[in-house]
């Protein structure tokens, strides 16, 4: 049996609106790869275990990234702050 990580449990089980945190983008996605800062202001369920969070990135991460809010899909890509 594999164990989860206490983050990735967190990350999974308790996220909801409201909440402060902080997202992962890299190159790929954004201008500046690394962690960024917002909160949660709507969830999308996908599937019984998965949700597309979506984050309003505060002021100085749509600044920097010239966007407002971002969807997270993959959970090891978003920690409760």
């Amino acid at each position: 049996m594999v164990e989860q990580s206490p983050q990735i449990k967190i990350m999974i089980d308790n996220l909801q609106l409201g909440d402060r945190v902080k997202i992962f983008l890299d190159s790929k996605i954004a201008k500046s790869e690394g962690w960024f800062e917002g909160t949660i202001v709507r969830v999308d369920p996908y599937s019984d275990h998965r949700s597309f969070y979506w984050v309003e990135l505060d002021a100085d991460a749509q600044a920097l990234l010239g966007i407002r809010q971002i969807s997270v899909f993959n959970p090891k890509n978003i920690v409760r702050t």
